[in-house]
């Protein structure tokens, strides 16, 4: 049996992709979007109609909406596949403006009932900033699920489960960058993999601090760079896996074990931390790597936004 498979006995497996036939191939549970993926797949032409088609259907519609337009289109396409979820990400332009990131996250939902889509198969994606996180709990209470994006650290997770998330995407592979970066020419590969990863470190600390205290807000481990990292969180809640590595999984035999699992939280103590605003903000900014990842995913994530802008206008112009 290919590691993907035995991989999926621990974990939902989620597609981290725009991609419908990578997600038709490999079978995810549940699929995952982002406007970085969103702008790679319109660069294909497989995709373009989505775009052109949208641009006819609402030729009036202001480019914030036109955008939403398109990313709920990717997304019912997607539910047609996926027998799960989708996750549909608010522009990261709001990651600071929690009234902003409210209004942004209801249009979405008000975008799917008008396609027929239940909001029970839908998470709004939003950063793991303080104002972000504060429009989640918002949004939680008026039934409307959250996927906290961009979370690099255990404050972030801790207030996000105060605020009744429904699931939370620590980065795995951003962390590992950070650290890669740090250590320069002292780094030894060997020494920070598999479990020892400082990626798969700050997942397996989360997913440890959220059993020891009753939390039921999902992790859902993201960003991966290589299988080792996938396979050193076998036992997460889910794990949401580029296309070329779900390939690489299913092309590959041998066990996988459940690393995260009940038994080997409970071995840990972690104190309940606060989830106030102070401790928010002094905690994240102690902490170097989840402060500069943050910034620099939001900066990436705008930057990508952006240019979808630019195509939907230059698409809009000359068809």
């Amino acid at each position: 049996m290919n590691q993907l498979d035995q991989l999926r006995k621990f974990t939902t497996v989620v597609a981290d992709t725009g991609d419908f036939e990578s997600m038709r191939a490999h079978k995810p549970t549940d699929a995952t979007t982002n406007p970085s993926l969103i702008l790679k797949a319109l660069s294909k032409d497989a995709y373009r109609p989505i775009l052109q088609d949208t641009l006819a259907k609402y030729p009036n519609a202001t480019p914030a909406d036109t955008l939403d337009h398109i990313l709920v289109e990717f997304g019912r396409r997607i539910l047609e596949i996926v027998p799960g979820r989708v996750s549909t990400e608010v522009d990261a332009r709001l990651s600071f403006d929690t009234e902003g990131t409210v209004a942004r996250a209801r249009r979405i939902i008000e975008l799917y009932d008008q396609a027929g889509v239940d909001r029970k198969r839908v998470l709004i994606k939003i950063a793991s900033t303080w104002e972000g996180i504060a429009a989640a709990r918002i949004l939680q209470k008026e039934g409307i699920a959250c996927n906290m994006t961009l979370l690099f650290s255990l404050i972030q997770a801790v207030v996000c489960a105060d605020a009744g998330v429904t699931l939370i995407s620590p980065f795995v592979g951003r962390i590992y960058d950070w650290h890669k970066k740090a250590a320069g020419s002292n780094w030894v590969e060997t020494d920070n993999s598999g479990t020892n990863d400082p990626g798969v470190k700050s997942v397996t600390r989360i997913y440890q601090y959220y059993r020891r205290h009753g939390i039921n807000t999902e992790i859902m481990g993201a960003s991966f760079r290589n299988v080792g990292q996938v396979l050193a969180l076998a036992g997460c809640d889910l794990l949401t896996i580029s296309p070329e590595l779900l390939g690489e999984l299913a092309a590959t035999d041998g066990s996988v074990t459940a690393e995260l699992h009940e038994a080997m939280a409970a071995k840990a103590h972690i104190d309940s931390i606060a989830p106030e605003e102070k401790n928010f903000r002094f905690l994240l900014n102690e902490d170097a790597m989840a402060t500069e990842k943050l910034s620099e995913g939001i900066r990436t994530f705008v930057a990508d936004a952006i240019k979808l802008d630019a195509l939907i206008d230059d698409c809009r112009k000359n068809g």
